[in-house]
């Protein structure tokens, strides 16, 4: 929303941050996809057919989401 504000309403960065309790950094992050979560969702989709009841023990909270995006 604050994107759309900015680009849509020209109001300036600073302004919407404030507005919206956001810091500037919050604001221009853009997640960085790299080739290890190709690699994770390899070893997931591989585990998963042998171990279905595993849970999600090294860096859960990634291998969680990518779990998820997988379905």
């Amino acid at each position: 929303m604050a994107q759309w504000v900015v680009q849509d309403k020209s109001v300036s960065i600073v302004l919407v941050c404030i507005t919206f309790s956001i810091s500037e950094t919050c604001y221009r992050y853009e997640p960085v996809l790299n080739d290890e979560n190709e690699k994770i969702v390899d070893w997931l989709l591989r585990l998963t057919a042998c171990h279905k009841r595993w849970g999600f023990g090294w860096n859960h909270k990634r291998v969680y989401h990518i779990y998820r995006e997988l379905n």
